[in-house]
């Protein structure tokens, strides 16, 4: 189903619109969840089906807009295990980075803040969480950036 509610309106307005649900390239599932918990699989900064960006980041706006497209691929996915009610979202409790890099590029927390920043723009103080970024070797498919997520839904 097509995301609803607030979170769903605040995505429009800002001019994007969630991908399908990328396959997994392994055995696992896009989300899992118990009780209130919904604990997201890592995305990648693919875009129905194309990785937009590979290789190592070397600049933070490079790996904004990678991170982003992982924050909308987890999006997705959210909608997906929420029925496409965004309005369920109680709280982004973390967000797990993980930006391919040389090693040493101290900016890896600068790129991952695109994921950041578009879960506060959709859930307000809802959005704001915990997070771990790291700078990484390889990503699968040779993809810049991945992201993963905690959620607590309704």
């Amino acid at each position: 189903p097509a995301p609803r509610g607030e979170p769903a309106r605040r995505l429009a307005a800002l001019g994007l619109t969630l991908p399908r649900v990328p396959e997994p390239r392994g055995a696992f599932l896009p989300f899992s969840r118990i009780g209130a918990t919904l604990w997201l699989a890592g995305q990648i900064c693919e875009w129905e089906g194309e990785v937009r960006f590979t290789g190592p980041v070397t600049d933070i706006a490079t790996g904004r807009d990678a991170a982003r497209i992982c924050a909308l691929n987890l999006l997705a996915s959210l909608s997906l295990a929420l029925d496409g009610d965004l309005d369920r979202v109680v709280r982004c409790h973390r967000l797990g980075g993980f930006v391919q890099v040389e090693q040493g590029w101290p900016d890896v927390p600068k790129a991952v803040n695109g994921a950041s920043d578009l879960m506060a723009e959709l859930f307000g103080q809802a959005g704001r969480h915990a997070r771990t970024a790291i700078g990484v070797a390889s990503l699968p498919a040779n993809a810049s950036v991945e992201v993963d997520g905690i959620f607590e839904v309704r």
